[in-house]
């Protein structure tokens, strides 16, 4: 489980980082671990459900508070999963999921600095948090003699039959950035879903129907509309998070 990767990821964690053992998840936003027998507290900024990932017990990688006078010192970045999707017997017997987040966001700047996202080649600028209308979206990208490219980023932590879902709760504003995102389309520019998958099980990408069906909806329209959909998996290591390859997206059936 503590295994160190060779290469620096794309998105080191912050310095400082450490582990403990999950107790359980309050207000939402608050978790409880025990850490060398004693009690701590962290801040998860994850408002989605953590299906499957809260279990009592569960080791939990933290990263401390850039602010030290934060009420919450810790933040919650990624939960051990006990190996179930994979191969029983490959070292480690499990793997991180990433459930900060901030991390696509991130990921999309430092992938965008890097060259390592082949939708936005000849793009020359990144803007994060972009203002569009009322709305805000996570990146514009800009480039001479092309059209802008929003861009919006999802963190993905569930698998079910084989495929990364998202959502995993009902999210209208999931829902109210896909129907800007084909507005987008609509107006002549780009848009596009990134959508990062933190953990190495599943073998596409799928709306989760089964979750909230008007959202699994919406995608295949924006899908239909011509809005890009980039699910990429990403590494997540004790170190930081490695951006890996992109998933096939499951047909609508």
């Amino acid at each position: 489980m503590h295994k160190l990767q060779t290469q620096k990821p794309l998105l080191p964690h912050p310095a400082g980082c450490v582990t403990g053992s999950l107790v359980g998840r309050y207000k939402r936003f608050s978790v409880e671990l025990l850490r060398d027998g004693q009690t701590i507290w962290a801040h998860s900024n994850n408002s989605g459900s953590m299906l499957g990932l809260l279990r009592p017990g569960t080791p939990v990688l933290l990263s401390p508070a850039a602010n030290p006078a934060r009420k919450l010192p810790w933040t919650q970045e990624a939960v051990w999963l006990a190996e179930t999707a994979l191969p029983v017997g490959r070292e480690g017997q499990g793997f991180w999921v990433g459930v900060n987040t901030s991390v696509p966001n991130r990921m999309l700047e430092a992938a965008f600095k890097a060259g390592r996202l082949p939708f936005a080649a000849g793009y020359t600028s990144l803007t994060r948090e972009a203002k569009r209308g009322q709305s805000r979206l996570d990146g514009l990208c800009s480039g001479p003699g092309l059209p802008p490219l929003w861009v919006e980023c999802k963190n993905v932590t569930m698998v079910e039959d084989n495929a990364a879902c998202f959502p995993d709760a009902a999210s209208e504003r999931g829902q109210k950035h896909l129907r800007e995102l084909m507005d987008i389309v609509r107006q002549g520019e780009r848009a596009a879903m990134l959508y990062l998958v933190q953990r190495p099980d599943g073998e596409c990408f799928a709306p989760a129907d089964f979750i909230d069906p008007v959202y699994a909806r919406l995608f295949y329209e924006a899908v239909d509309a011509g809005v890009e959909v980039y699910p990429f998996r990403a590494q997540v290591s004790l170190e930081g998070v490695e951006l890996a390859e992109l998933l096939p997206v499951r047909p609508y059936s």
